[in-house]
């Protein structure tokens, strides 16, 4: 298994980290373009992915894999985009999925909440999706962007 090693384990951890520096990107630039811009919500949307995705390829570039330097910049730009939007597109059902149900037994809860039931349980879904695409996110571009770098080397 790849996490056995001590070098790839570190990896793992600063690659969580990225993510979710890139997740605060991700939030803040779409909080700020709907409140600054007339754009609409979608548009706002791919422009903070994009904004998030090329924040995280920079610090996974430099930091988590300093030693990757096997392949042009741009392949492993182009390669790390293309599967985060692999890994948008699993994330969106399952929030889809998980949120209804989420919303629903936090409403059922004896809580005061301090948001609205629904705002809880969606950010739940939405916590537990950010998880699963850790992992898909790390090990897809673990063995396909960044393989040109030694496994627990």
């Amino acid at each position: 298994m790849l996490l056995r090693h001590a070098k790839e384990r570190q990896r793992f951890v600063r690659f969580a980290i990225v993510g979710t520096m890139g997740a605060a990107v991700d939030f803040g630039v779409f909080n700020a373009l709907r409140a600054l811009t007339p754009l609409s919500p979608v548009v706002c949307s791919v422009l903070s992915f994009s904004a998030a995705v090329t924040h995280n390829f920079v610090w996974n570039r430099y930091w988590t894999y300093p030693e990757s330097r096997g392949k042009p910049l741009w392949r492993q730009g182009v390669q790390f985009f293309v599967l985060n939007a692999v890994g948008a597109a699993i994330r969106t059902p399952l929030f889809a999925w998980w949120r209804g149900p989420l919303v629903t037994a936090v409403q059922r809860l004896p809580v005061a909440w301090p948001l609205p039931p629904q705002t809880v349980g969606e950010n739940l879904a939405l916590g537990l999706v950010m998880v699963v695409i850790l992992f898909w996110n790390f090990f897809s571009n673990r063995y396909l962007t960044y393989n040109d770098v030694a496994i627990g080397g």
